[in-house]
């Protein structure tokens, strides 16, 4: 069964996840040692940033030595360099709330061959960046504008077109670092609109935030910004 095939049997049994994403520039093996050291390892790994200049193949190794078979580490990458053979699956995002082409295909084009011949389960998802209240990297690196949180129709129909078009799970993102998580609103209202899974980032800091997200309709939320600046919050997310 591949990476896909897991998360939606999770997602059809209603099973939520929560999921760190490391980014390989600031990776701090604390936050594995806690999870490890209290077998509290989650389902999925996420692994990736807008601007990365570290290895991403030896973060992926790195922490599939920590981790082992009890979690399937994602790429989440920001450009076609952040690729690792050593990684379980990679979601292959498209930005499709911008109209930047090198983000929606360019980017894609340029990394096909070496997805196939590392011989990377590839999930098409589509990647829909929500305003979160301040300028983020994603948002600057893209050179695209996020959808506007109070127009919620815009993301509902942004989401339908992305599933119409074939992409196998949703990204909601807020942006790292944001101000504000994306919406109960607008997550609530896509959930309603479609039938993928839908993973929501950006801006969740505390246990309060993901229960929000999960009652509004997630199927995974993502925690990131607040494990790099804390990692004893692993203590409350697993």
């Amino acid at each position: 069964m591949g990476v896909l095939d897991k998360i939606q049997a999770l997602a059809s049994d209603g099973r939520r996840i929560v999921v760190p994403l490391i980014d390989p520039d600031r990776f701090n093996p604390a936050i594995l040692d806690s999870l490890v050291g209290r077998k509290r390892i989650p389902p999925a790994i996420f692994v990736g940033g807008s601007i990365v200049s570290a290895d991403t193949d030896a973060v992926v190794r790195r922490i599939k030595s920590y981790v082992g078979d009890s979690s399937e580490v994602v790429l989440f990458p920001g450009d076609c360099s952040q690729l690792s053979s050593s990684a379980d699956a990679l979601l292959l995002l498209s930005l499709v709330s911008g109209r930047n082409p090198e983000y929606l295909i360019g980017q894609h084009v340029k990394s096909a061959p070496k997805i196939r011949r590392l011989g990377l389960e590839a999930i098409p998802t589509a990647y829909m960046l929500i305003d979160g209240g301040r300028a983020t990297s994603v948002q600057y690196v893209s050179g695209t504008m996020p959808l506007p949180a109070d127009k919620v129709d815009l993301s509902v129909a942004t989401a339908m077109a992305a599933e119409l078009l074939g992409f196998k799970m949703l990204y909601l993102e807020a942006g790292s670092g944001a101000r504000v998580p994306v919406s109960s609103d607008i997550i609530s209202a896509v959930r309603s609109s479609v039938s993928i899974p839908i993973i929501v980032g950006g801006g969740v800091r505390s246990a309060e935030a993901v229960g929000r997200a999960f009652a509004a309709g997630a199927d995974i939320v993502v925690i990131g910004t607040a494990l790099e600046q804390n990692p004893a919050l692993a203590n409350e997310f697993w």
